[in-house]
């Protein structure tokens, strides 16, 4: 596998009325179309997971997976750090929040284009030097993006500033892999802390990719 397949990967685990942002779980169904042999479809699917829980809580959140090689992220916003954890290693690795390889060229946004679990939803496509980012919200899932504002890798910001809102469908679509992840249940409710917190004692290096 090239380092640009797992870079890539991690920057789209890379997500009630505004002015009060969700707290609670989505869980989104994920599926994979590999660019790049000798990964087909149903490898890269199996490795980066089909199903994913996002946990969010004022500015932390938490994605884990089912995947055999990512098992989960988590970004903790007094650091504006993401934490990695894989398979094929006990070790963190740590992205720092600020750095973005990539760049947004143009932004769209398109009114009641789908409907997802029961709720209409706008579309915001940003055009980047990476590929095409297609996001699909609904603004009854606000998120103050003022708690992300440093939040520049992989675009986050970007969407956010624009959106105001959790995504509950996105499509990327880059010379690596396409992916398609759709929000399946959207569960607001109360997190505990501990969620966000890291392991104790873990091992923690800044990553390469």
């Amino acid at each position: 596998m090239t380092k640009s397949i797992p870079f890539l990967i991690i920057i789209f685990f890379a997500i009630s009325s505004y002015g009060q942002s969700f707290e609670g779980k989505i869980v989104y169904q994920n599926k994979y179309k590999s660019k790049t042999p000798p990964l087909n479809d149903k490898q890269l699917t199996k490795m980066m997971g089909a199903k994913q829980e996002y946990f969010i809580k004022d500015g932390d959140y938490k994605s884990t997976t089912d995947g055999t090689y990512l098992q989960w992220q988590l970004y903790v916003n007094k650091d504006n750090k993401l934490y990695n954890k894989m398979s094929t290693s006990e070790t963190l690795f740590w992205i720092d929040g600020a750095f973005n390889i990539d760049e947004v060229f143009k932004v769209e946004i398109n009114r009641n284009v789908i409907e997802i679990l029961g709720f209409k939803c706008d579309e915001i496509i940003l055009s980047c030097k990476s590929g095409v980012q297609k996001y699909y919200f609904n603004t009854k899932f606000a998120v103050d993006p003022k708690l992300f504002e440093n939040h520049k890798y992989g675009n986050w910001y970007d969407y956010l500033s624009k959106s105001n809102s959790l995504p509950l469908k996105l499509v990327v679509n880059n010379n690596q892999f396409t992916l398609e992840s759709i929000a399946v249940e959207v569960k607001e409710m109360k997190l505990d802390k501990t969620i966000f917190e890291l392991p104790a004692n873990a091992k923690i290096i800044k990553s390469t990719y």
